[in-house]
């Protein structure tokens, strides 16, 4: 397969407490050649070329550079303003990276946004025309986020994509969103919806059917831990400020196909769906994030890379099975 081995930078331990430096060395050790890069990581200039003498000290490329989050559908179009000026200072990071990818999450903002499709698409046109500014030219990757405000699959963000229409506007597709949106519900006692395995089959039938490969510009793959009691008031992930998909994403991700790690999302299909329905064969990235990445321990970036090392094996065993 044409696949490089990708990881994105969280997943090997949370960028507060581990230093990038450990995390790309230990990415590049354990065998990884591409990495993503996180905006906690930079937000400077000084910091991007910190972080791309660290790429290229241990052989390992940024091919993407995310998240450009709370971007489309802001009501005040004033904050949209000020998220145009920090696009154009991303536009000099990436060059400095040599990265030529920026991913987007859907809003998931509760206030200020709107689902206008005509407002949401007019933002990401201008987005897509500050990229195609640059040179080398830089492209979007746009993600359906599980708790999205207003748009929340995959579906939802191929429409856009659609309408606007433009080369370097495309999809990110992650299987834990799309697993966690369509097949999985932290809230219900047995963690998934009604009919999951059904409402999974006809999306990625609809993915195989509908969805332009060359608009796909890279997909993440990852699983999350099957939960022991519904995440509502009482769990321990519970949280006022997040919804429950949000509050399992963020504590209880882990590699796909990892035996011991109690996992439970339908990856597989998803993965096969994309890469043997598709025919994708472009950048393939694994990522988690989990409360455990805030543990201390310095072994902890090494820890992680050896499991999504071990993850990365086995998702190429199941693409050729």
């Amino acid at each position: 397969m044409p696949f490089l081995p990708a990881i994105a930078s969280p997943s090997l331990g949370h960028p507060s407490v581990h230093p990038i430096h450990k995390r790309l060395e230990q990415a590049a050790a354990h065998g990884f050649k591409l990495i993503e890069i996180v905006e906690a990581d930079l937000d400077t200039v000084k910091a991007a070329e910190y972080v791309k003498k660290l790429c290229d000290k241990f052989g390992i490329k940024a091919f993407v550079f995310q998240p450009f989050w709370f971007y489309e559908g802001l009501v005040d179009r004033k904050e949209h303003e000020a998220k145009i000026k920090k696009l154009r200072l991303w536009m000099i990071l990436v060059k400095i990276l040599d990265v030529n990818l920026v991913q987007v999450p859907t809003n998931w903002l509760l206030e200020g946004t709107t689902g206008d499709m005509e407002i949401i698409v007019k933002d990401f046109v201008e987005m897509a025309e500050i990229g195609l500014e640059q040179d080398p030219i830089v492209s979007f990757a746009y993600e359906g986020v599980a708790w999205g405000t207003h748009i929340d699959t995959w579906q939802g963000t191929w429409e856009v994509v659609k309408r606007v229409n433009r080369r370097n506007f495309g999809l990110c597709l992650d299987s834990f969103h799309i697993a966690a949106r369509v097949w999985g519900d932290p809230t219900a006692s047995d963690g998934k919806n009604l009919d999951g395995e059904a409402k999974l089959k006809r999306s990625m039938e609809q993915l195989v059917a509908e969805v332009d490969v060359q608009k796909v510009f890279y997909v993440q793959i990852g699983d999350a831990e099957r939960l022991d009691q519904p995440l509502d008031v009482g769990h321990p992930f519970y949280s006022e400020t997040q919804l429950a998909r949000m509050s399992w994403s963020r504590n209880a991700r882990i590699f796909a196909f990892e035996e011991h790690e109690n996992g439970c999302l339908p990856i597989e299909p998803i993965l096969k769906a994309i890469v043997q329905g598709l025919k994708f064969e472009g950048y393939l990235s694994v990522e988690i994030f989990s409360r455990k990445l805030f543990d201390k321990d310095p072994a902890v970036p090494g820890q992680y890379a050896a499991r999504g090392m071990k993850s990365w094996e086995k998702i190429m065993q199941k693409i050729k099975d």
